[in-house]
Formats: structure tokens, sequence, C-alpha cells
């Protein structure tokens, strides 16, 4: 087998680390995309379609129902921990080993070694996850082509230490700039200082109290944090401008209008220059109550848990297409230094996935 093929006879635990030593990131997956696509090609049990750096493999046998298995190509920015490596007590590490080349690597596997499955499948694997909304792969094909996303139920192979994760919550940005006037900063009395404008909202945001719904039996927890600010013209003048840049990660039974106006309504006493909203996405009800859900759950067993990022179950809620989480790794370890996966964790989620689909 050559460095310019995927050898899908290795099991899930060496295909995640072949996964691994092929850089991905975000807008450079089109190396990668091309070896999916050709490996699933081989697959005569298949038919394969692309767009961009996205292929969609499907399988027509007629089944009563449809399941979509879902992951991403993309990883964050390489930070000196590629090409992987495996430790003594079976850990594999590296970029994307967690988020989530394992999940990809699962897909691939079930993809190669489950002809017959009791349900049709779709395989969609897609780029640009890890930035801005608009960039998604998961997005331009739902956009371009959604008949192929057509399913009875999707599961994303997202991070989630193989336990199912119900929905998402939705995230929201917006930038908040407070105005000022320039000053000498030793005569700052002839101007307005934008930075110390902008302190009520900060003190809005450190007195915030978030909430914890209940949906569907899963407690979410919602979140409205500062996670940037900008401001300053030189160290001897009152600054102008200052920005604000806050994130609010809100709870499914919220929608993106609902979230936009308690925002706007948590800081609509402050004197705010511009308010901006800089990226939204909404968020995915848990759907556990959804037959196909229920059965999932039977198979892979488990406590259902929230899922408290954004994931594209959103993407896939928005499609009508009930979905959740379910991949090997630990959602706290992505995107770190040192991100690992147990390879026992990707041989699970692999087993489990086939005994669901082969039962």
């Amino acid at each position: 087998m050559s460095e310019s093929e995927l050898d899908l006879t290795l099991d899930a635990a060496e295909l995640t680390a072949r996964l691994v030593d092929i850089p991905s990131v975000s807008g450079d997956e089109k190396a990668l995309a091309d070896l999916v696509e050709n490996a699933l090609r081989g697959l005569a049990h298949l038919t394969v379609d692309r767009h961009g750096n996205n292929v969609v493999a499907r399988t027509h046998l007629g089944r009563a129902e449809r399941v979509v298995l879902a992951g991403h190509l993309d990883t964050v920015p390489i930070a000196d921990n590629v090409p992987s490596r495996l430790d003594e007590n079976d850990v594999l590490w590296g970029c994307g080993t967690t988020d989530m080349k394992s999940g990809v690597a699962v897909q691939l596997r079930i993809a190669a070694t489950v002809p017959e499955p009791n349900r049709d499948l779709t395989f969609v694997f897609y780029d640009q996850e890890e930035v801005a909304a608009d960039l998604n792969g998961l997005g331009k094909v739902a956009a371009a082509h959604p008949d192929w996303l057509t399913g009875d139920f999707a599961v994303l192979l997202e991070p989630s230490d193989a336990e199912v994760e119900g929905g998402c919550q939705g995230t929201l940005r917006v930038l908040l700039r407070t105005k000022g006037e320039r000053a000498h900063s030793a005569r700052s009395w002839m101007g307005a200082n934008a930075i110390h404008a902008a302190s009520p909202i900060l003190a809005k945001l450190a007195a915030y109290e978030p909430r914890r719904p209940v949906i569907d039996g899963l407690e979410f927890h919602e979140g409205l944090n500062a996670v940037r600010i900008e401001g300053g013209v030189a160290n001897n003048v009152i600054p102008d401008r200052c920005t604000v840049t806050v994130n609010f990660r809100y709870a499914p039974d919220r929608s993106e209008a609902d979230a936009l106006a308690h925002v706007r309504e948590v800081f609509a006493d402050c004197d705010i220059d511009e308010f901006v909203v800089d990226d939204s996405s909404p968020g995915a009800l848990p759907g556990l109550s959804h037959p196909a859900a229920a059965a999932f759950m039977e198979a892979v067993g488990g406590h259902a848990m929230p899922k408290f990022g954004w994931t594209d179950v959103s993407r896939f809620s928005a499609l009508g297409v009930p979905a959740v989480n379910y991949g090997p790794g630990d959602a706290l370890l992505a995107h770190k230094v040192d991100e690992r996966v147990e390879t026992k964790a990707i041989l699970h989620c692999e087993e489990r996935l086939r005994a669901w689909l082969t039962s």
C-alpha cells in the first residue's frame, strides 16, 4: 500500500494514526479528501460524490431507514504534535487524535467492512468545521446538494468519550464597541477613554447568572463571556475606540432570534456605540425520544449527556434529521497540544457501531 492510498484493512486505531500523519488544518484538507475519496471509490457497494473537499458515500439497499454517519476532516493548527505517537499504554498522541480523526477512522472502517448494513448508510466527510460557520463544508453540501444528506437519523462522530451526547448548544458572537475621544494622556480630561467606557459591559458579564435548563432530561448550562478585548492607540494617548467580543453559548430551547434578543437585553443600559453580530449558529434539541435515537441508545449503551459545545448536529436538525454526537476521545482534550486518545476507545466505538448496524 503506497503512501498515496489509505489502507482500510487497518483497524480503526491504526487508521487513526495514518490519518493524523496527513496534515489537514482547516482550509488545507484537499490531500486528505483525495485519499478518502479514492479509498471509498474502491468499495463496490457505495456510490461516491464530491463537492469541493467534501466527500459523500452512500449505500442503496432499499432499507426501511437511512442513517448518516458524519465527521469533519480538518483540525486546528498543528502545534508540534504531528506525526502521531503511540505510547506504552496504547494511547495515541497527535493533532486530531480526539477531534476528530479517530471518529473519521471509525466511519471509514464501517464503510469498508459493513457492505450490507441493516439500515442504508450515508457517510459524510467534510471540511472547515473548525473555522467560521460560513466556511463549513457540511453547510455547503446542505446548500448545494441537500438530497445527499437525506436521512432518518444522523450520528456525528465528534469526541464524546464513547457516550451519546444529545443536541448541542447554540453559539452567538457579538462585537460591542464603545466610543471615546482621543487626547494626550498627560491631559486626559481633554478626552474620553473608550476602554473605561467598556467597564459597564465587563461588570454585566461578571455579574451574569447563566441558565441551566433541563431539556429532554438533559441539563444544559449557558454561558455569556468576554473572549477578547481590543483598544488603545499608543502609550500616551487616551483611546477613542474599544471593542469587547462577547460569546453567548445558549441552550437549544432558545432560537437564534431569542438568543440575540437576550444579549441585547443584557447590555441594554450600557453606552454602546455599535452592536455587531459577528457569528451565529443555532443549537439543536436532543431529540432522544425519536425512535431511531432510542434504538441507537439501546444499542450503544451508557447514559445520554448534553452537548455543551456547538456541533453540526445543528445542521442536521435544521434539515429535519434528528442527530446525536457519539465518538471516541475526550472532548476536553480537543485542540490541546497534548491531544490524545486511548486506542481501546476507538475500537470500542467501531465495535458498538458495527453491532448496531449488523444486528
